[in-house]
């Protein structure tokens, strides 16, 4: 059987889903759904794929199995909560949601509906992480002490919806930072506390442009996380992991480790690539509406982005470490693995 999707939301993301489908097997976009009739158009060109100006339009239109949902953040909740409500599964864009009573209220429903549902994050899907995370689960260096991301490149951001607090829910820090976030917690395991400082702005943005976060797990390992639109670090590296036998660095275009033993950094990948990391997420979305695999990223996981991200503008606020609510009991059954 063919899984049908639709798509509820025309944009940059949503556009980056023709090529993921490509090379998806037993799974295609049917329905593409957003107010602006005119890029639903184009992008439903594109995929052969009925066009409409709402979800709820869309699901009237067509059959579906599924949704992808690729809105600004402050929409998932609606938008997730009724495709949820139709018993459809739902792969939502990150930032799962921009407050955290929304993100559980997400997750509550998806679980009473018995439907799959989780945030895509599509740096846990990169090849290369994948293969830091298996040398160190396997010993290779050690246990993790120290980690650094950086997402920070100069970007024009006055006419982007990203920097609209209205829709995108902040700056900066809730739009890069979620990934970075997922990241740490994939090798860090839970987050107990934040500690967030605002950069000076250079760009003429009602959000931030530039922020540093400092994260705490709960094994007393650490987090250094740079991030910014305005702010170009010019390296290849965007993660740093130090543990006690060696370390491991994973870049854009090549990954490699170190043991304190051998002393030579030895690579281990080929670097990113957008789509293939994007065609993993969505593989594995279709094997849980199968039945056939887990969900990677669970329900605790998108909960506790949210969690992370929420302490953390708090602790820009208060100038403060800033203690991180844990992922309630009924979320974390699934926890990182």
């Amino acid at each position: 059987m063919t899984l049908r999707f639709g798509l509820v939301g025309a944009g940059g993301i949503a556009r980056s889903y023709v090529d993921v489908f490509a090379g998806v097997d037993d799974a295609r976009i049917v329905g593409v759904a957003d107010p602006d009739l005119a890029a639903a158009r184009v992008l439903g060109a594109a995929l052969d794929a009925r066009t409409a100006p709402s979800f709820a339009a869309l699901a009237e239109a067509v059959d579906l199995d599924a949704v992808i949902v690729c809105t600004p953040p402050v929409s998932h909740p609606s938008i997730a909560l009724a495709a949820i409500d139709a018993g459809l599964g739902v792969l939502c864009e990150k930032p799962l949601a921009v407050e955290i009573d929304a993100a559980h209220r997400m997750v509550a429903a998806a679980n009473a509906a018995g439907t799959p549902f989780t945030m895509a994050t599509k740096f846990r899907f990169v090849d290369d992480v994948l293969a830091a995370r298996a040398l160190i689960a396997d010993g290779s260096i050690g246990d993790v002490i120290q980690l650094e991301n950086s997402f920070a490149s100069r970007v024009d951001m006055r006419d982007r919806w990203n920097s609209n607090r209205a829709v995108s829910g902040g700056g900066v820090l809730i739009d890069n930072g979620t990934h970075s976030v997922d990241i740490a917690r994939s090798f860090l395991g839970p987050i107990d506390t934040v500690l967030a400082f605002e950069l000076p702005r250079t760009q003429p943005l009602d959000v931030e442009d530039s922020v540093q976060l400092l994260l705490r797990a709960a094994s007393g390992a650490t987090a250094t996380i740079d991030l910014s639109w305005s702010c170009d670090h010019p390296t290849d590296t965007y993660l740093q992991v130090y543990a006690t036998e060696g370390a491991l660095r994973v870049g854009w275009r090549e990954s490699a480790v170190r043991s304190n033993a051998a002393g030579e950094w030895a690579p281990f990948g080929q670097g990113y690539d957008k789509i293939r990391c994007m065609r993993s997420q969505v593989k594995n979305f279709c094997g849980a509406l199968r039945g056939t695999e887990p969900l990677a990223i669970t329900a605790a996981d998108a909960i506790a982005s949210v969690q992370v991200i929420v302490a953390a503008y708090r602790s820009m606020a208060l100038g403060d470490w800033v203690a991180v609510d844990p992922v309630p009991a009924t979320e974390s059954a699934s926890d990182v693995a």
